[in-house]
């Protein structure tokens, strides 16, 4: 049997998932990559393989994945043409390589034509990719990480304003980043799971006021909830000095370390009622069940979005 690949360890939510995965399975059986040779020497110093790998450069690519069997693809934080070349090149490398099933991060309802979010055009256009390719899957479509809601929630505690988006009183299944992770690694150490396609949700699906709700329960603050229109969003985003699309330059530090347009259309696909999603295929995969928004807000600082992690074109 060949190894265990996890590409991203580098980024916010590949290195939870090592962390995770590391816990279930051998170092030996491991493969980690990732583009910053400093952030692999943690793992290489337990035992793990590492290896650098940058997804934007096709040529020798297919090295990086050599003796894996399975291989976790964590979505790179770019959108459009770009993250879809790069994770095109992955899955040509992995198959080529010999690898024989992917384990990507996906967007819930990532199949419906009609959400608008534009994230989700890249993660429907890679499940089919590697469907096409003829390998074995394994989808995780994940609602929208706590941690980016809960730092905007402060970030309108320190500006003592409503918080303000276009999302409206859409439902959303709130999922930690971590539970996230934690999946990434049950799915990929997994013998058993294929051509499989799993919702990865926060336990109750809710709307940003009642979101609020609970942070001003926990933290004693008074922060309310403000519906505005898409293009007052995007206006807020702007003054914010967030780029529109993430070809655009990003802030080091930023509390909104996405694109705009992301963003918005995110809000929106909320709003639509095409993010309200709950089922139990978390607990199912894990064994466990997912953290609540009130268990993040009472520990806050370890629910932050952070600082963004890519390596561009």
């Amino acid at each position: 049997m060949g190894r265990l690949v996890l590409t991203g360890v580098d980024g916010n939510l590949g290195g939870q998932a090592a962390d995770y995965l590391l816990q279930i399975a051998e170092a030996k059986d491991l493969i980690f990559t990732g583009y910053d040779p400093a952030s692999l020497e943690q793992y290489a110093a337990l035992g793990v393989q590492t290896r650098i790998a940058d997804f934007n450069q096709r040529e020798g690519l297919e090295k990086v994945f050599e003796g894996g069997d399975a291989m976790a693809l964590v979505s790179m934080p770019f959108v459009g043409v770009k993250r879809q070349r790069a994770h095109g090149n992955a899955v040509d490398a992995a198959k080529a390589a010999g690898v024989r099933k992917i384990v990507y991060t996906s967007l819930v309802n990532a199949a419906d034509p009609t959400n608008p979010s534009v994230e989700k055009k890249d993660h429907i256009w890679t499940e089919e990719y590697v469907r096409n390719a003829g390998l074995d899957y394994v989808f995780l479509r994940n609602s929208q990480y706590a941690e980016a809601m809960i730092t905007n929630y402060f970030t309108y505690v320190h500006m003592g304003g409503p918080l303000t988006n276009s999302q409206g009183d859409g439902l959303m299944a709130y999922i930690s980043r971590r539970d996230c992770a934690k999946a990434v690694a049950y799915a990929l150490a997994a013998r058993d799971l294929h051509e499989a396609v799993l919702d990865i949700n926060g336990p109750e699906l809710m709307t940003i006021a009642e979101f609020c709700e609970i942070g001003n329960a926990v933290t004693g603050n008074h922060v309310e909830y403000r519906e505005i229109t898409d293009e007052e969003n995007y206006r807020v985003f702007d003054a914010m000095g967030v780029p529109r699309t993430t070809d655009g330059e990003f802030k080091e530090g930023s509390e909104a370390p996405f694109s705009s347009d992301g963003m918005v259309t995110f809000a929106q696909a909320i709003r639509e009622g095409k993010m309200a999603v709950r089922t139990d295929d978390f607990r199912k995969l894990t064994g466990s069940e997912p953290l609540t928004v009130r268990y993040m807000f009472e520990h806050a600082d370890e629910f932050q979005i952070g600082d963004r992690h890519s390596k561009d074109a």
